[in-house]
């Protein structure tokens, strides 16, 4: 069973393509990671999907269905800049949450408020940006619903807070709810999430289980005696899909023969030749850009 099926969106502003074609099958008890450098198309995947932008094509469906009006108790969306009233108090807030969502907790609502510690007497006015991102996930968890759409759900929080969220999003998984999030924050995407995918430039670049993207891949890589490293046409191999170096390491990404791989870097001279896995920031860079390695780029596959 499907919770939530993206199908082909794509979104334009003018002649800009801020989505191409995206697509996605998350099933309940999901907790989904939507990753990408800024602009990449992540708050414009979850307008479209959520009916708060029309897309030009393509659809989203909720358990099977369109999204309609009547689902809407059954989805909290916290965007990454708040919308919540300045002049009304958290307390209102809640209030108007408890009449929008049947599955709503006031019991849920003062656990979490303690957890954020908020005062719901407070005007959202007075509110930090750390401080109004926790009421609003405060808002989101309460109202129980079957899907959460969080937008870059740590912005502006503590390392503490931070924690607290994630340990949010995989209770609420573990409870049966399906969890599509965005974030920066590549290692809190690594620890929450079971399956993500990647954009840039509204153009969807890999998708998939994280520990199934991580068994792909190897990181291969040896030191050199001479800084002045040849690739030696090691980006043109087959196997290989990135190679970069950092003083004397040569690094390489290696998606087949990880073993043939390091015994090629040993025949080139390489010492202390090692194989190790990959983590989601590994996977992030080789998709996303040749750009913002941890060394020098030599070649790219």
């Amino acid at each position: 069973m499907t919770a939530l099926s993206i199908r082909n969106l794509s979104k334009n502003y003018g002649t800009f393509a801020a989505l191409k074609d995206f697509s996605a099958e998350i099933a309940p008890g999901t907790v989904f990671g939507l990753l990408g450098p800024n602009g990449a198309g992540k708050t414009t995947t979850f307008k479209c999907l959520l009916g708060l932008s029309r897309a030009d094509s393509g659809e989203a469906l909720f358990d099977g269905m369109p999204l309609q009006p009547q689902f809407f108790d059954r989805i909290a969306y916290v965007p990454e800049k708040s919308v919540l009233y300045d002049w009304m108090t958290i307390g209102q807030h809640l209030e108007m949450q408890k009449r929008a969502f049947s599955a709503f907790s006031a019991r849920r609502a003062e656990e979490l408020l303690a957890l954020f510690d908020l005062d719901p007497r407070k005007r959202v006015r007075n509110l930090s940006k750390g401080m109004r991102t926790g009421a609003a996930l405060v808002m989101a968890f309460s109202a129980n619903p079957d899907l959460l759409v969080l937008d870059e759900p740590t912005s502006g929080l503590d390392p503490l807070n931070q924690r607290a969220v994630l340990k949010l999003i995989i209770d609420a998984a573990a409870d049966g709810k399906t969890i599509i999030f965005s974030s920066h924050q590549i290692g809190q995407v690594e620890r929450a999430a079971e399956h993500i995918a990647i954009l840039q430039n509204g153009k969807l670049l890999l998708a998939g289980a994280v520990e199934d993207l991580k068994s792909e891949y190897k990181i291969v890589e040896g030191i050199f005696s001479d800084e002045r490293i040849s690739s030696n046409g090691l980006a043109r191999d087959p196997r290989v899909t990135r190679v970069e170096t950092t003083g004397r390491v040569l690094r390489t990404i290696v998606r087949d023969d990880s073993s043939g791989v390091a015994a090629e870097l040993e025949r080139l001279g390489a010492s202390n030749v090692r194989m190790v896995d990959l983590n989601l920031e590994d996977i992030f860079l080789n998709a996303v850009s040749p750009n913002t390695p941890a060394g020098e780029i030599v070649e790219q596959a």
